[in-house]
C-alpha cells in the first residue's frame, strides 16, 4: 500500500470546534453592536479587539485545516493561536461583567443548564455545494443557540458566550491531542516523503528484476537483494527483508 504523502486537509466545516467558533464570532458582533457606541467606546478599540479576537479564532481554524496536509506542526500552532484568541475574548466578556459589579454565572445557574441542554449538530456535507450547505446548516444552529448567545440582556449574552468559549476550548484541546497522537503514530510530511521514496525505489527494483523474489521467512514480505558489508560473507549477495530494520529476516542467494 503506497504512502499518502499529503494527508487529509480542508475539512474544517465538519468540526464542532469550527461550528461553535462561528457561533461565538457572530454572537460577539451582535453583542458589540448592541452594547458599544461612540459614547462608551469612542475610538472603537474595545469593539475592534473583541471582534478581532473572535475573527482571529475563526480564521486560524480555517488556515490550520488548510495547512494540515503538509505541516502538522503549523496546524497545531494555528489551533493553539485560535484557542488563545478565544481566551483573550473571554477576558473581555469577564471584564464587561465585573465592570458592572456582576460575577460570571456559577455552575448551578439556570442559564448554564439551558446552554448545556443544547447540542450543535455535526455538519455532514451532501453533494458538491459545501459552502452553501454549511451556510444553511450554520444558520439553523445559530437560531437554535440564539436564546442563550444573542439575547437582548447583555449579562445573559456575556455569560452565554463565555460558556460557548469554554466549550470550544475543550473541543480544540481534544482536537490538538488527537493530532499529536496521529503525528506520533504516522509521522509528519518529511517522514511520509521518505517512505514514499523508499516505496517507489522498491517498486522499480521489483519491476526490473527477472528472477523470482522470495518471501521473508519471518514476516512474509517481498525481499531485496543486498551485498554483505562485513563478516565472513562480506561482498557476497543475500536476500534481506524489505521491512528491515523492523524485520531482520534473511535468505541466502
Amino acid at each position: 500500500m503506497s504512502t499518502e504523502v499529503i494527508s487529509a486537509y480542508g475539512g474544517y466545516r465538519k468540526t464542532l470546534s469550527f461550528g461553535m467558533t462561528c457561533l461565538v464570532y457572530h454572537a460577539t458582533t451582535t453583542f458589540c453592536r448592541r452594547n458599544y457606541n461612540y459614547r462608551n467606546d469612542p475610538l472603537g478599540k474595545t469593539v475592534g479587539q473583541m471582534i478581532g479576537a473572535a475573527r482571529s479564532a475563526r480564521q486560524n481554524l480555517v488556515e490550520a485545516s488548510s495547512r494540515a496536509g503538509v505541516s502538522s506542526e503549523t496546524e497545531l500552532n494555528l489551533l493553539d493561536v485560535a484557542k488563545a484568541s478565544l481566551q483573550e475574548l473571554a477576558g473581555d466578556f469577564e471584564s464587561f461583567l465585573l465592570d458592572r459589579g456582576i460575577s460570571p454565572w456559577p455552575d448551578d445557574h439556570p442559564g448554564v443548564a439551558a446552554f448545556r441542554a443544547l447540542r450543535f449538530d455535526p455538519f455532514v456535507p451532501i453533494g458538491g455545494d459545501v459552502r452553501h450547505a454549511f451556510g444553511e446548516h450554520f444558520l439553523r444552529m445559530r437560531a437554535r443557540y440564539a436564546p442563550v448567545l444573542e439575547p437582548e440582556d447583555p449579562v445573559a449574552a456575556s455569560n452565554g458566550i463565555l460558556l460557548a468559549i469554554d466549550t470550544v476550548s475543550a473541543f480544540l484541546r481534544r482536537q490538538m491531542e488527537r493530532n499529536v497522537k496521529t503525528f506520533v503514530e504516522k509521522g509528519g510530511f518529511t517522514e511520509r516523503m521518505s517512505r514514499a521514496r523508499i516505496e517507489a525505489r522498491d517498486a522499480r527494483e521489483l519491476a526490473s528484476t527477472e528472477e523470482l523474489v522470495p518471501s521473508c521467512p519471518k514476516c512474509g514480505a517481498p525481499m531485496r537483494k543486498r551485498l554483505a558489508r562485513k563478516g565472513q560473507n562480506a561482498g557476497n549477495p543475500f536476500w534481506s527483508c524489505r521491512n528491515w530494520p523492523e524485520c531482520d529476516g534473511t535468505r541466502p542467494c
